[in-house]
Formats: structure tokens, C-alpha cells, sequence
């Protein structure tokens, strides 16, 4: 994850976050995979890879199409680390980026941080964004209803979140973070029917990342109080997606 998009990336690091409002309150029923995943009578062996298995818990964005945006074509390409650590970890160490990510380090830095995404039970699928042909930004896109961030506001089921750093200086300040989170925002709902909400919690010191996502179509929900940070929770409905 404007005036001045520097750090519309930067500001929507990985923490959980807490949210507030009457208007984002209801009666929840939880989905079948958060029970099973968190249920009491779900046996404690149960392991991770039998959800995984037969439930795709994010709608498998690799077979997202590519969108045109006014800034290119642009495409979420999940991460492969083989191919991709050295380019996320480089962006990482960007001083712009470390304030609000603090991922700054070698390489095995950023890998500790991608593996549990891609070993994992596919909630968080850590992607590349890539414009006109060329990897600039890193996203994870990931299920906000299954993720600690649901024990910090009134999450509804299939809720998705989104993570995002712009990697090139080059992308920065142009107004590309606020075109380039309405595409993805429109890719989660265009591609997850069940989702009628994508959020985010950009930290509330980046003033430029929250008027990117306020550009791109989201509304700010509450200001909440994350281990790692103060952030905004900002929301984008889908009830509401043509009007903004």
C-alpha cells in the first residue's frame, strides 16, 4: 500500500489492526473455514494443509486477469521466492519504505517475512505488481476476516485486506499508489463475489498513503490502535464502488 504517493506504499505494512463504528457493526456469522480454522470443536491437530486443500481461501489470485489502468497494464503476479527476494528485499531497504515496513536487512529479512505466506494455508498471497511489463510493487492481498486484524474491528465474513509497497522512486509522487489501489481493490471485488469489503490499516503518520487510498475510492472507518502501530482503518464498499 495522492499529494505526494512517496509513501502510499509504505504505511500499509503487515500489523493488525482495530476498528470502531456503528455503521460497521452486525450480527456475524462467521464462515465455515474461520470455524474450522478456529472453532473449539476443531481437534487441535487438525492441520492447515486439509482447509488449504479444499477450500481456496483468497479466489487464487494467479489467475486474476491483467487490467488496464491509466498509468499501463497492470497485473498481481504471486511472489515466487526464487525469482523474487532479491528485488522485494531491495525495496525493503529503501529508507522510505523500512520506516513503515521494518523489513530493512539482508535478504533472509524478507524471506522470513514471505515464507509462512507461501508455506502457508493461503489467507495471505504475497504478489508482485507489475506495470506495463515491468515487477514495481509488492502487495499482499489476504483474508482480513481470518487475519489477527479481525480481533481489532467488527470484521464481516471474506472481508480483504491489502498490503502494499511502491518499490521504484520513479512510480512515487505521480499518482500511480491511489490508480494502482482502486485496480487492485476492483480486482479482490471483481474476483471474490463472497467480499463486499476490501480494507486497509495504513499507519496514521503517512499522510500520503491515506489521501491515496481516500483517492482510490476508500472511506476512512476509525483511527485504531495496532501492537506495532496507530493506524486508519479505511474501508472500500462494494455497495459503494461506483460512487467513489
Amino acid at each position: 500500500m495522492p499529494p505526494d504517493d512517496a509513501h502510499a506504499d509504505a504505511g500499509t505494512g503487515p500489523a493488525p489492526g482495530t476498528g470502531t463504528g456503528v455503521e460497521d457493526t452486525l450480527d456475524l456469522k462467521l464462515p465455515d473455514e474461520f470455524l474450522a480454522l478456529f472453532g473449539e470443536d476443531t481437534p487441535a491437530t487438525t492441520p492447515a494443509t486439509v482447509l488449504s486443500s479444499t477450500s481456496d481461501l483468497l479466489d487464487n489470485p494467479a489467475e486474476w486477469r491483467p487490467v488496464t489502468t491509466t498509468a499501463g497494464v497492470f497485473q498481481l503476479v504471486p511472489v515466487r521466492l526464487d525469482r523474487d527476494l532479491s528485488v522485494i528485499s531491495r525495496w525493503m531497504n529503501d529508507p522510505a519504505v523500512a520506516a513503515f515496513w521494518e523489513l530493512a536487512g539482508a535478504e533472509a529479512v524478507t524471506a522470513t517475512h514471505l515464507r509462512p505466506q507461501l508455506d502457508g494455508d493461503g489467507r495471505s498471497v504475497p504478489c508482485l505488481g507489475v506495470l506495463s511489463g515491468i515487477p514495481m510493487s509488492y502487495w499482499e492481498i489476504y483474508r482480513a476476516d481470518l487475519d489477527p486484524l479481525a480481533r481489532h474491528y467488527p470484521a464481516r465474513p471474506h472481508d480483504t485486506g491489502i498490503h502494499l509497497l511502491i518499490g521504484g522512486v520513479n512510480n512515487r509522487g505521480r499518482g500511480v499508489g491511489t490508480t494502482l489501489l482502486r485496480a487492485v481493490s476492483d480486482l479482490v471485488l471483481d474476483n471474490r463475489p463472497l467480499c463486499a469489503r476490501v480494507v486497509a490499516e495504513p499507519d496514521l503518520r503517512n499522510t500520503p498513503s491515506v489521501s491515496a487510498f481516500l483517492s482510490a475510492g476508500f472511506r476512512f472507518s476509525a483511527e485504531v490502535e495496532l501492537p506495532d502501530k496507530r493506524a486508519a482503518l479505511m474501508v472500500r464498499d462494494r455497495a459503494h464502488r461506483a460512487q467513489l
